[in-house]
Formats: C-alpha cells, structure tokens, sequence
C-alpha cells in the first residue's frame, strides 16, 4: 500500500465558502484543477496506481488569510466536518484527514483542535509559516504545540509565502514565482530552525511535526547550518542558546518529519532520507497541484521512491509503515 501523507482538497461547502472570501482569480485557479473539489475526477486519478490512498489535507490558503479571527473558526469548523465526512465515507479511499485551524484565532484553534481530534476523529493539524506574518515560534502558538505533544499527533507543517513578500527590497512583488519555488523551502527550514532555538523539542520531546517538501532546504544544508550554529555560539545570543538546549542545536534538526514531495528527484529523496533516517520520512504528493491537475506528482515521486537506492525494506517504511505509526491508523 502507498499512503499519500500529503495532498490537497477543498471539499465542496468549505469550498464555496473560500471563494466567498477569497480573492476573485483564486477562484479561477481552483477550476481547473478538477481533482481539488470533484470526487470522481480525483478518483479516476487515484485508480491509475495500485494500493494508491490518501490522508487528507486541506488546500491553500490558509484559513487566517481568509477571514477575521471569528470567521476563520467558522471556516474551519466547516472544513473539518467535511474532511470527517469524507473519511467515513470512502474508507478505502481516505484513512484519514487532518484538520485545518484558525491561527489568528488561538483560543479557538485549540477548541477546534480539541473538537477535531476527540470528536471528529481527525489524525492531526496543518498550520502554516508564516502564520498572519508571525513565527511559529511566538509565545501565544505554543500552546498548540503542547496540545498536539500531548495527543500524539502529528502537525503538518505547509510553507504559505505569496508573491506580496519581495525578492529584493525595492521591488513591489516577487517574480517568476520565486516566492514558492525557492522561497517555500526556504520558509519551511527557517521555521524548523527557529523552533529548535526556541527549545521546542526539549519541552515536547515526543512532538511530532510532518515537514512539507522533504524539510524544505535543511537536509542539503544541513552543514551548513552546522557552521552557522557553531559560528554562532561565541556570540551573546548564541551561548544564551547554547546554554538553553541539552544538545547541539543542529541535532534537533532531524528529529522533524518529512515528505516525499521533491517533484520526482530520486536525489533529493536520499539526501533527505540520510537526513532524517527511515523511520520518518513519509510518502506524499502534493496531489493535485501538478501540471497535469494530478497524476503527474503521484507518478513521478513513485518513480523516484522506485530509483532510490534504498532497501525494499526501507521503501515500505516510506510508503506506508511511518504514515501508519504517525498517524496512528
């Protein structure tokens, strides 16, 4: 079996919802991609592979971007009531679903956490980073980090840059979608980083976080990085942080999740496979944001899975066997 980890839909009242509040042209884009909101066209896509499910995520954009803090938790309710649905429904098709939260609505988002998990039966939560232009690592989001340590889920972490943040400080926008291709990986491994250094994972030792895009750009840095952190403990800040964490700040690093969405690079899959061990990386898409409206991802991160090098053994722990244990299905 192949456990897609990470993909996308809009299931069909949360999505008139979204498009009641979100810009006009999204609605454009959302149409023609059949396989985000129509349930026969994503599963004639998924019959093309064998043993082929799906946990499911909702789709961009997130729900703060989208409405005021009472809104958002409205919007999310919704959603996640639909993605429940959708499980009990077609069981063999979706395991489970993961909820979406309202973040710029955090006495909510942890109700709705609550409500999500305990009563709806979802397998953990996305948020995004930036969250309303926030890090992650803002005193007010930590308590939904300790509420998903205590649950033993997994949060699924989804870069959610746009073209409004610049390449260049005296440009209006960002260009040639720079903003997602190199600026999401980006984002996803600054979001890491920052959490270790806010001692996250010494708090929450069994926190679990799913990295979208193979840990965006931290397993080909990763000594990089090392320097960076070694350069850093003669500063004041760094020997603060030094003295704050039981290891090396670097070693937090790989304990992150991560997925196989690398766009078919076999290459990439084992960089970040040394990077993170067998144990926890996970087989995932990104279905159906392909140019094909979705066969394209699942065929081509099967493809690279396939051209690895790693062990049958190995592949069946990506494939579905951590997807299985981190979601507790």
């Amino acid at each position: 079996m192949k456990i897609d980890a990470y993909n996308h839909i809009l299931p069909g009242k949360y999505k008139q919802a979204c498009l009641k509040a979100a810009p006009p042209e999204l609605e454009a884009f959302f149409e023609s991609i059949p396989a985000l909101w129509d349930l026969p066209a994503r599963f004639k896509i998924m019959d093309m592979f064998e043993e082929y499910v799906q946990v499911l995520a909702l789709a961009h954009p997130p729900l703060e971007t989208l409405a005021a803090p009472e809104g958002a938790a409205v919007l999310a309710r919704l959603a996640n009531d639909e993605m429940a649905e959708l499980v009990a429904k077609y069981p063999t098709r979706f395991l489970a679903a993961i909820a979406a939260l309202p973040m710029n609505n955090v006495d909510e988002a942890l109700k709705e956490t609550e409500r999500a998990i305990e009563d709806l039966g979802l397998k953990g939560v996305q948020i995004f980073t930036p969250t309303g232009g926030r890090a992650l690592d803002a005193p007010e989001f930590l308590p939904i980090f300790e509420k998903m340590a205590e649950y033993d889920l997994p949060i699924l972490l989804h870069p959610a840059r746009d073209a409004s943040l610049t390449d260049y400080p005296a440009e209006e926008k960002s260009r040639y979608q720079m903003w997602r291709t190199l600026g999401w990986p980006y984002d996803t491994a600054v979001a890491m980083t920052r959490l270790v250094c806010t001692g996250l994972f010494e708090k929450y030792p069994n926190l679990k976080i799913l990295t979208h895009h193979l840990g965006g750009i931290v397993p080909y840095l990763e000594q990089r990085i090392r320097e960076g952190f070694d350069k850093m403990e003669k500063t004041p800040d760094g020997k603060a942080l030094f003295q704050k964490l039981s290891r090396h700040p670097h070693d937090f690093l790989s304990m992150f999740h991560a997925d196989t969405v690398t766009t078919g690079s076999a290459e990439a899959l084992e960089c970040g496979l040394k990077f993170f061990g067998e144990d926890r990386v996970l087989f995932a898409t990104d279905m159906p944001f392909d140019t094909v409206g979705g066969s394209e991802y699942v065929a081509h991160t099967i493809g690279a899975i396939t051209r690895m090098r790693a062990t049958q053994k190995v592949k069946q722990k990506i494939y579905h066997q951590n997807a299985r244990r981190l979601f507790q299905l």
